[in-house]
């Protein structure tokens, strides 16, 4: 049986090989072979990563894997999925594998049939991925670190693949150098060309010179200043359950042939040759990028992630798993005091302020009813220092201790010109992003500070439409020129303000401060310095770990609760709302939560009882309800 060498380096051979033996049956054999090899003991650290090693260091058609957020899914493109090669010298024929790559080859000396009645057209589901936005650095490097894969660059050319079109009266593809076709979506060619073609070469020379030169394709990041590949990710199986904003590792084959490349300046009858189904040179620029910037990526194995913690294991049912929740857990209460005490320095001694925040930070949507989303906790941090950096510090403490997230400058300028929500471009027929279309359980951190006097424009009010309906209903409106459709989304909303936010949220606590507020980068530095790595590693693992509480209501809890509710109607019903009350259920999950209780506590109970009440004296009454 093949080596670790070997479905790590060569897989394409392997697949064919399955072919040879199986037939039209091989498929499901092709997937189970590459499932037992993932299975092995820490086979997957030794795949190399496209989030770590640069595109250059790595081998065409090897075995690397990509974690990622799906940014848009195009449509479906077809490929030959079985092919017929012919041998010139003896006539035989045999037949192919044409699936995990995108161009269709055969030996010198042979051609390839595309008359042929055993040609088999298949289709395939093209993902265009990015790597998951706001991802921390610690992130990265964790599992950069934890990777054991070894890249040698390669110091040998590899074989380029031209394109060219069919003759219209030949049946066969031939095997001379310079000669290669495209059948559908799939390049067809042949191993011995090492020319571009004549299209491509000029396209080429054209861009290279002074002005002409064409400015790179937009890789369609949602956040400003994202580093690493996208790439267009090929699924095969169970296409249908992935969805946009997914975050997902893919491992499969990969595929950097330069020929895959569109070029901005070829003409409409040059552009014809790549994909004769994409209408304009727009379209074919975008889901025909050069391989060099945009991987393509044929997907054996991909799996949704539940959280993008490298500290923890990702599969929720397996043993590891269990017993490294259950040491967090353990070690909940002791790791709650620290990061209290952490948060408290942070927000100037206010412990209220920092119990608020830690509850902010563990929130997240865990089910939907209509139009409400539950478990969502927007906090509005109120009464902060003016004219500081105590946003900005802020953030860099809460990216140092979350998987993801995003600091969101509410300044004039970036309202107006930046784009919130993602909008589909008919012309390139893909989907534009907008600084909204994030991943689950991103930190989203609104600086209301910046904003500055001058009029919103027309763009502006949008995108302070969008916020308010990602906070208010954990929802992003994609537009779609015709029609607007409901994205679900799920991010944690810190907005930072000095007086009330002019945005919604769930709860507003104005900022009481017990120290003094000035010498921000003294304070902070001496809160990072007390993070030590292991206190760190405790941390990022508990924030991780306690969102993931099965959480439950007892019968003797919700009695109790509901009676209070009574009682305290009576007492004075405009002290406590059906919504007052709605929060305080809210905050008394959380607080459970972070205590790594599976249930509400009569203890707990009466604490974010008292948390409540703390909180609405503070807000001067003039003030609207939160």
């Amino acid at each position: 049986m093949p080596g670790v060498e070997d479905w790590l380096n060569s897989p394409l051979p392997i697949i064919q090989g399955l072919y040879a033996q199986f037939g039209n049956e091989y498929a499901p054999k092709v997937i189970e072979y590459f499932k037992q090899r993932f299975k092995e003991r820490n086979a997957l650290t030794w795949i190399p990563s496209l989030n770590d090693i640069p595109l250059h260091d790595l081998k065409a058609n090897s075995m690397v894997k990509f974690r990622c957020m799906v940014q848009d899914m195009f449509d479906p493109e077809y490929y030959l999925g079985v092919y017929e090669t012919k041998d010139l010298a003896t006539g035989d024929t045999s037949l192919k594998s044409g699936k995990y790559r995108d161009i269709a080859q055969c030996l010198p000396g042979q051609e390839i049939n595309l008359e042929s009645p055993q040609n088999v057209t298949l289709d395939r589901q093209t993902l265009y991925c990015v790597p998951v936005p706001g991802e921390a650095e610690w992130v990265k490097q964790a599992y950069n670190s934890s990777s054991q894969s070894k890249v040698t660059p390669s110091m040998s050319a590899k074989p380029i693949h031209s394109k060219r079109t069919l003759e219209e009266d030949s049946g066969h593809v031939s095997s001379e150098p310079g000669v290669s076709v495209r059948g559908d979506s799939m390049e067809v060619g042949t191993q011995n060309i090492v020319d571009v073609s004549e299209a491509a070469k000029k396209a080429r020379t054209d861009n290279s010179g002074g002005s002409g030169r064409s400015n790179p394709p937009d890789l369609n990041f949602p956040l400003l200043g994202e580093k690493g590949p996208a790439c267009l990710v090929k699924v095969y199986d169970n296409t249908d359950i992935y969805k946009v904003n997914d975050v997902v590792q893919f491992v499969g084959i990969l595929s950097i042939d330069p020929a895959l490349a569109s070029f901005p300046d070829q003409t409409n009858e040059q552009s014809a040759v790549l994909d004769p189904t994409m209408e304009g040179i727009e379209e074919q620029n975008v889901h025909c990028p050069p391989p060099s910037l945009v991987p393509r990526l044929h997907v054996l194995q991909g799996e949704k992630l539940g959280h993008n913690n490298p500290l923890l294991p990702q599969k929720s049912d397996s043993e590891e798993s269990r017993m490294a929740f259950e040491s967090v857990i353990k070690e909940a209460r002791q790791i709650r005091s620290e990061l209290v005490s952490i948060l408290e320095q942070a927000v100037f001694g206010d412990s209220l302020a920092a119990e608020y925040v830690l509850c902010h930070m563990i929130s997240s949507v865990y089910a939907r009813r209509d139009v409400i989303a539950l478990g969502k906790y927007c906090i509005n941090i109120s009464g902060c220092p003016k004219g500081s950096d105590f946003t900005q510090h802020l953030y860099r403490l809460m990216d140092e201790l979350v998987t993801k997230s995003f600091l969101l400058p509410m300044s004039l300028s970036n309202m107006n010109t930046w784009r919130f929500s993602p909008k589909k471009d008919y012309t390139a027929n893909r989907l534009t992003s907008g600084v909204l279309q994030l991943a689950e359980n991103t930190h989203l951190v609104v600086d209301e500070t910046a904003l500055e006097p001058g009029q919103l424009d027309a763009n502006g009010v949008r995108n302070l439409t969008a916020l308010g309906n990602v906070i208010n209903w954990q929802k992003v409106e994609y537009d779609f020129n015709y029609h607007t459709q409901d994205f679900p989304s799920s991010l944690a909303v810190l907005i930072v303000s000095e007086g009330k936010s002019l945005l919604p949220s769930d709860s507003q606590i104005p900022l009481v401060p017990r120290h003094p507020v000035d010498s921000l980068s003294e304070r902070f530095s001496g809160i990072h310095t007390y993070l030590t790595p292991a206190l760190l590693a405790q941390v990022r693992a508990y924030l991780t770990c306690v969102q993931q509480i099965d959480y439950k209501l007892s019968e003797q809890v919700q009695k109790t609760v509901e009676e209070d509710f009574v009682e305290m109607r009576k007492e004075d019903p405009n002290s406590m709302t059906v919504d007052d009350f709605h929060s305080l259920l809210i905050v008394a999950r959380l607080l459970s939560l972070s205590f790594g209780h599976t249930q509400l506590t009569t203890d707990i109970w009466r604490r974010a009882k008292a948390m409540e009440v703390e909180r609405k004296h503070r807000i001067p009454q003039t003030s609207a309800r939160q």
